[in-house]
């Protein structure tokens, strides 16, 4: 049986303790960076045309906007401790100083035991409701450090295009607009290209239809809203969805839980 928690120590750091055993997850991304520790079984999963399987002990370092899918590689499922950093936080971690660097890693999937362990014992501090205030404040940096400098790498922050628009101002538009209906010829006029022109360009750039792509953002953002408190029925018509019915299904069929499953 799935069994899936969700914790949230800070604003910008969630955290994710689950057993997987039937439930798989569909092409989707994330707005957070993800890292996953395997700690029991193996998850196998797609990614920019490629399988790969990750295996206990190894950690899966998943971007930000990056399409993929996941599920377990043997009927017995996996086990995995999650975090999920907001960009900007994982980038102040590493101590990153230009707004034009982004921090990433040189491999997506690391074996290292002794990084595995000091980010598993963080997961599992972290998520102690008992513990101090400053030790949570601290905890991330401390558990982080080794993972950037052995596998960290700088970057210069790439552009994706959409005509006169970056993929990331176009983002910023529909998240400003998440519980508005939004029609393609609006998106197609921001970027200066006809409607056709759009969706062949945005499927080209992120691999999914923008309807598909606002879809997904609606439910990432959803996600944080539970964790931060809201509630189901008011967050349901914040991100656009105005059936609660319909929105606790897309929920569950995404993420693998209820809505009013996930707690703070």
């Amino acid at each position: 049986m799935d069994q899936i928690h969700y914790y949230q120590p800070q604003p910008d750091i969630r955290l994710i303790d689950a057993n997987y055993q039937t439930f798989a997850f569909q092409r989707h991304y994330h707005l957070d960076f993800h890292i996953g520790l395997i700690t029991k079984g193996a998850q196998t999963f797609r990614y920019r045309g490629h399988s790969h399987t990750a295996h206990a002990g190894q950690l899966v370092l998943m971007p930000p906007d990056e399409l993929h899918d996941g599920e377990a590689w043997q009927q017995q499922g996996y086990q995995v401790n999650v975090f999920a950093i907001d960009p900007v936080s994982l980038s102040e971690l590493a101590d990153l100083r230009s707004p034009e660097q982004l921090l990433h890693f040189q491999q997506l999937i690391v074996h290292d035991a002794s990084v595995f362990a000091v980010l598993q014992q963080a997961h599992q501090w972290l998520r102690q409701t008992q513990l101090s205030q400053l030790a949570q404040d601290c905890l991330p940096l401390e558990g982080f450090n080794l993972l950037f400098e052995r596998y960290g790498a700088l970057a210069r922050q790439p552009v994706k295009r959409l005509g006169r628009q970056s993929l990331a101002e176009l983002k910023s538009f529909l998240m400003a607009h998440l519980d508005q209906p939004v029609r393609l010829a609006s998106l197609a006029n921001l970027c200066d290209l006809s409607t056709t022109q759009l969706q062949r360009h945005f499927k080209a750039t992120t691999g999914m239809t923008p309807y598909a792509w606002f879809a997904q953002l609606r439910l990432e953002q959803s996600m944080k809203l539970l964790q931060r408190g809201d509630a189901v029925a008011d967050v349901a018509q914040q991100v656009g969805f105005y059936d609660q019915a319909h929105f606790c299904k897309a929920f569950k069929r995404q993420f693998g839980v209820a809505p009013s499953c996930v707690r703070q």
